[in-house]
């Protein structure tokens, strides 16, 4: 049996832990802002490019958004395994 203070230790470490594996969910959030942005900035500047442009910022917008959901997942992981 484990001491009680170990196990206090580790499930501190695992609530530290998984709050830095969150930190990632605040640069998809920037990330995001960032792809409409310019966007909006590459619209206006050329209108007729606007099907090929909405293609990459919605591209963009995937890989901001999997890798926001990618520090989630690893949050999780960290609280909840043994």
């Amino acid at each position: 049996m484990k001491p009680i203070f170990y196990m206090t230790f580790t499930t501190a470490a695992k609530y530290i832990g998984a709050g830095l594996a969150t930190i990632g969910v605040v640069g998809a959030g920037a990330g995001i802002g960032i792809v409409f942005a310019a966007l909006l900035n590459a619209y206006s500047r050329n209108p007729a490019k606007e099907p090929r442009l909405f293609q990459l910022a919605i591209f963009g917008f995937a890989l901001c958004e999997a890798m926001g959901l990618l520090s989630i997942m690893m949050a999780f992981l960290i609280l909840y395994s043994n």
